[in-house]
C-alpha cells in the first residue's frame, strides 16, 4: 500500500496498475499544511532513519530564451519500517509546471496537469472506470512551491521527476536563469547541467556566486560555485555544476544554513545574445511568435524610489545587518537623476529628513515607548502638523547622508506593514503632484508578516492595491529563514 499527499499541483493522478477490486488500496489526499523537512521528536526517540536522497539532478535546456527544466530526485528508505519522503521544489516566479511523475517499486505514476474543470471531469471518469485516481487542487498560500510526500516501504526506492518551463526575462542587459537547490540534506551525487542553444551569437555566459535568495546579488568568493562553462560554438554553451558532499557543506555554511541540511541556495546562469541594432528579432515556433526588441542606446529612466524598511524587533541581529548591507548596495546603484526617500517602520512609521539625517515625520503610537523632546528624532512636537519631507536628489552628498541614516537604524517594536506602505504611497502621490518626469517605485524590505494594525495579508493587499491603482511598482526583498 502507498499513500501520497500533494500540496501545489493542479491535476489528476491516475494509476492503471490497480484493478476495479483493488483500487481502494490507493489513497491520494490534498493538504495545505507545509511539509515537515526534519524528523519529529517522536521519530528521533524511536531511532527511525529518515529516507536518504542518494542522487539529485537538474537539467535545463534553454532555447530562444525559453527554459525547460527537469528535476530528478532519487530517494531510498534505509529504515526497517515505512517512512514518508518529501520532495519539495521552489519554482521561479514566472515558471509553470508541465509534468510530474513518480516511480515507486518499479511502477510509474504520472500527474496530468489540466485546467480545474477538466481535471475534475478526468477524475470522475477515472473513478467510473475503476481506476485509482485523485484530483489535486492548488494551494494559493504558497503557489510557487511544489511539494509531494510519499510513504516508502522499508528498503525501497522512489524517484521523482518534475518538469517546469519559463520564459526568461532580460534585465540589466542580460538573461538570468535561476535554479533553486534545497534538497534538505547533503547528497552523494548532485549534478546541475544547463544547455544553452540560441538563435543568435552569445555575447557571454557566466555563473555568479550562489545566492540565498534574501540578499542583493553580489559576488562572494566563498560562494563561487566553481562551475564549468563550456563553449560549444558561437550560439551554444554548456554549464556544469557538481559539488561533492564536502563542497556542499562548505557552501551551506557560507550561505548561513546548517551543514547537515545540505546546500540551500540559488544557482544562477547569466548570458546575453548579440542583437540587431535596428529591428530586434522575431522568432516563430508552433504557430506562435515572440518579438525581442532591446535597443541599447535608450537613456535610463529617472526614478523616484521610496525605500520602506522594516526595523521591527524581529529584525534584530543578523537581519538588520543584512538590511543595512542591502541598502548600501542599492544606494550605490542610484543614478544622479534619481530621487529617493527613506521610510522605516516598526510599530511606528518614520520618514527621514536626509539633509538633516533626522526623522521628520512619524505616524502611529507605541504604548511601550514614549518620544520626548530630548529624543533627537522628534524634531517636530506637533505631530498632527508634520510635513512629509520631499524626495531627495541622488547626489553624492545625499547618498552619503542616506548611508548615515541607514547606519542609525535599530530594530524595535511590532510590524505595521499597511501603515508603512500607505506612507510610501503618500510620498509618491506628493511628488507626482509637481513631478511627472520621475517613474515612482517602492522598494519594500521586511522579514515577515504584520503584527500591528491590520494583520490580515489579504486585506493589506486589497487596501494597498486600491490606494495604488497602478501608479507605482512595488518591489519586495525578504529576510529570514522561510
Amino acid at each position: 500500500m502507498w499513500w501520497l499527499a500533494v500540496w501545489t499541483l493542479v491535476g489528476v493522478f491516475i494509476s492503471s496498475t490497480y484493478s476495479l477490486t483493488t483500487h481502494t488500496s490507493s489513497l491520494v489526499v490534498s493538504s495545505t499544511e507545509p511539509p515537515k523537512e526534519q524528523a519529529s521528536e517522536e521519530q528521533k526517540d524511536q531511532g527511525l532513519i529518515l529516507p536518504k536522497i542518494y542522487e539529485m539532478r537538474v537539467d535545463t535546456n534553454v532555447s530562444n530564451r525559453f527554459a525547460k527544466t527537469l528535476i530528478t530526485s532519487k530517494v531510498k528508505n534505509l529504515d526497517k519500517s515505512a517512512q514518508a519522503a518529501t520532495f519539495s521544489v521552489v519554482l521561479p516566479d514566472q515558471a509553470y509546471i508541465s509534468g510530474f511523475t513518480m516511480e515507486i517499486d518499479g511502477k510509474s505514476y504520472e500527474a496530468y496537469v489540466q485546467e480545474k474543470k477538466e481535471a475534475e471531469n478526468t477524475y470522475k471518469k477515472a473513478v467510473a472506470d475503476g481506476q485509482a485516481a485523485a484530483h489535486v487542487a492548488v494551494s494559493a498560500r504558497d503557489s510557487n512551491r511544489f511539494t509531494v510526500s510519499v510513504n516508502i516501504e522499508p528498503k525501497s526506492k522512489a524517484t521523482f521527476y518534475l518538469k517546469y518551463e519559463e520564459l526568461l526575462q532580460r534585465q540589466n542587459e542580460r538573461y538570468e536563469l535561476l535554479l533553486n537547490i534545497h534538497p534538505g540534506q547533503p547528497i552523494k551525487k548532485l549534478d546541475v547541467e544547463v544547455h544553452i542553444d540560441e538563435s543568435r551569437s552569445l555575447k557571454f555566459v557566466k555563473v555568479p556566486s550562489l545566492r540565498s535568495g534574501n540578499e542583493i546579488a553580489k559576488n562572494d568568493e566563498n560562494l563561487d560555485p566553481r562551475a564549468n562553462v563550456i563553449t560549444v560554438n558561437s550560439t551554444s554553451a554548456i554549464v556544469k555544476f557538481s559539488p561533492d558532499i564536502d563542497r556542499q557543506k562548505q557552501l551551506a555554511n557560507s550561505l548561513g544554513t546548517k551543514e547537515e541540511n545540505g546546500l540551500a541556495g540559488q544557482f544562477v546562469v547569466q548570458y546575453d545574445v548579440e542583437r540587431d541594432p535596428s529591428g530586434g528579432e522575431v522568432l516563430v515556433d508552433g504557430g506562435h511568435f515572440v518579438h525581442f526588441f532591446a535597443p541599447s542606446d535608450l537613456p535610463a529612466l529617472p526614478k523616484q524610489v521610496a525605500f520602506i524598511l522594516d526595523t521591527s524587533g524581529s529584525m534584530d541581529g543578523i537581519r538588520i545587518a543584512q538590511l543595512k548591507e542591502a541598502m548600501n548596495s542599492i544606494l550605490a546603484e542610484l543614478k544622479k537623476d534619481d530621487i529617493f526617500n527613506i521610510v522605516e517602520f516598526g510599530t511606528i512609521v518614520k520618514v527621514w529628513n536626509i539633509d538633516k539625517t533626522q526623522v521628520q515625520y512619524e505616524s502611529g503610537s507605541d504604548d511601550y515607548y514614549s518620544f520626548t523632546t530630548e529624543n533627537p528624532e522628534a524634531i517636530f512636537k506637533n505631530k498632527t502638523a508634520q510635513p512629509l519631507p520631499p524626495a531627495y536628489q541622488a547626489t553624492e552628498e545625499n547618498l552619503e547622508k542616506a548611508k548615515e541614516v541607514v547606519a542609525k537604524l535599530n530594530a524595535f517594536g511590532g510590524t505595521d506593514i499597511q501603515s508603512a506602505l500607505k506612507v510610501g504611497l503618500e510620498l509618491v502621490e506628493k511628488n507626482l503632484e509637481t513631478d511627472k518626469k520621475h517613474q515612482p517605485l517602492i522598494v519594500f524590505l521586511t522579514d515577515g508578516e504584520a503584527t500591528v494594525g491590520e494583520v490580515d495579508n489579504n486585506k493589506i493587499i486589497s487596501t494597498i492595491s486600491e490606494l495604488n491603482s497602478g501608479k507605482c511598482a512595488i518591489f519586495s526583498l525578504s529576510f529570514g529563514d522561510g
